[in-house]
């Protein structure tokens, strides 16, 4: 019935500093952007008079990795929530990267804000091998990830 996975969409509170965390400091690139409204993007969202802006950026132009999606609400505004591991949502978005510990210096000294330094999990006797992951807050808290497969 499910093909793959289309995009990963985030909803967030100011488009033009997503965009330029996920371009600038994250370093996916811009694809392109759009504003949706009218009568099928008020059905679709369940709102009267929904405007949304949406950009689309991309890590990788294999298939199997999608692009993230930015939703942008202009009217009406979304409610701003903490974002929390411990409350039943999508947890996290996790980007894999090749040396963990590098990235996360160089993110450290942009300002990123991480909950943790990059941590070795070794789960070799479940046969999922070993990796160092860690997380990070994007400008409006979502929670992100970065793993380094071992």
């Amino acid at each position: 019935m499910l093909k793959q996975v289309i995009h990963i969409g985030l909803t967030v509170s100011d488009l033009t500093r997503s965009i330029a965390f996920y371009r600038d400091v994250l370093g996916l690139k811009f694809v392109g952007q759009m504003r949706m409204q009218g009568e099928a993007t008020d059905k679709l969202f369940q709102r009267e008079n929904c405007i949304v802006d949406v950009a689309y950026l991309n890590g990788s132009d294999e298939l199997q990795a999608p692009p993230v999606e930015l939703l942008h609400f202009v009217a009406p505004e979304c409610e701003k929530m903490e974002n929390s591991l411990f409350k039943t949502s999508i947890s996290e978005l996790c980007f894999y990267v090749e040396d963990i510990d590098a990235t996360y210096q160089n993110l450290l000294a942009k300002g990123v804000e991480f909950l943790s330094e990059p941590q070795l999990f070794d789960f070799s006797a479940e046969n999922l091998g070993k990796s160092k992951a860690v997380y990070l807050k994007d400008p409006d808290g979502i929670i992100l990830e970065l793993l380094q497969p071992m």
